[in-house]
């Protein structure tokens, strides 16, 4: 399976660059994964593709100002991080840019002083391990300092934090958001539950994994970088709950629905648990838990477009895209959205 057959053409004027006014107000894809069929729709129709019994699986991590814009401490050179994972209580796993300034034992200022960072360890693929040293509370301190780390597609400046990040978020700890929750307002979610539809929270903290290009031509060969997850009593109820009662298991976004197959075992029961996962799904895999998706539109060759293949098919999933190209749907983080049903 090579990476080029997940390959579309995709003009630059179609990628989102600002959430629109409404979060439920944008274009809704219809595709049934089985016959390929298109129906377009807004996204607050969403209800009508939901059945009462079914269980809403959405991951409720919030994203962090990951973000540090400061200076090398002896010479003032200009030096960008991104946090990635906390690996101790102070100690992060981070890209830095230029990464030639950033050798081990090498500090840097962020805030005139109120946050330092050194570097400790060389990581994977060019990251540094960062060990930080400040007074008070560090997720105070990076939330008066840090930036949202919107990914480099967007070039415009975002007015209001709080469009990204869903209206249910509460977990600090992510590095991008699970960005098909960001459709999701109070009233749609009330309107979803007075539907009889059980809603269920879980946790994936996305890093870079989730984004990371696929550098090589067989797909089988990529590696995904591991991100830590949380499927709590209650949420593993819920699910059981729904497959057990012949009903569908829908994930909001390609980090629940890893999540979900993460922490499921093969005989379709998931279970209360946590750890890291580097769950990699594309065409071929067999879904334990998961029957329905809801997700943004995705960049070309990326590890999101094959799991979305991979419950669909390959050709249908591009047909989508191909169709989502000629109707002026907006892609990416702040784009429109699909559901797969």
């Amino acid at each position: 399976m090579k990476t080029s057959d997940f390959y579309f053409d995709l003009p630059e004027e179609l990628i989102a660059q600002v959430p629109i006014k409404d979060r439920s107000s944008s274009k809704l894809m219809v595709l049934d994964k089985e016959s390929g069929e298109i129906e377009h729709r807004i996204f607050k129709d969403v209800v009508d593709y939901l059945n009462p019994g079914d269980c809403l699986v959405l991951n409720n991590t919030r994203v962090i100002p990951a973000r540090l814009i400061g200076e090398k401490v002896d010479t003032g050179g200009k030096i960008e991080f991104l946090l990635l994972k906390r690996t101790e209580e102070d100690t992060w796993q981070a890209l830095v840019k230029p990464g030639k300034r950033a050798k081990v034992g090498t500090k840097f200022s962020f805030g005139n002083g109120k946050l330092i960072g050194e570097v400790v360890d060389l990581a994977e693929e060019g990251s540094r391990i960062v060990k930080f040293h400040y007074e008070g509370i560090f997720e105070e301190v990076l939330d008066e300092l840090g930036n949202m780390p919107l990914p480099p597609y967007i070039t415009e400046r975002l007015e209001e934090r709080e469009r990204y990040q869903t209206v249910y978020s509460k977990h600090n700890g992510s590095a991008a958001a699970p960005t098909a929750g960001l459709h999701f307002t109070n009233d749609l979610l009330e309107e979803i539950k007075a539907k009889g539809v059980d809603i269920a929270f879980v946790t994936l903290h996305v890093g870079l994994g989730t984004f990371r290009p696929v550098k090589v031509d067989d797909v089988l060969n990529h590696e995904m970088h591991s991100e830590y997850y949380m499927v709590d009593k209650e949420a593993a109820e819920k699910i059981n709950k729904a497959k057990k009662n012949g009903k569908n298991v829908i994930c909001v976004g390609t980090t629940s629905c890893r999540t979900v197959e993460s922490a499921s075992s093969e005989d379709g029961i998931i279970k209360e648990s946590s750890g890291w996962t580097n769950i990699f799904i594309y065409p071929g895999y067999k879904f334990k838990m998961v029957d329905r998706l809801i997700t943004n539109f995705h960049l070309p060759e990326s590890t999101l477009i094959m799991l979305v293949s991979a419950l669909s098919s390959k050709d249908s999933v591009l047909n989508a895209y191909d169709v989502a190209v000629k109707e002026r749907y907006r892609f990416f983080s702040f784009g429109d959205a699909m559901i797969l049903k």
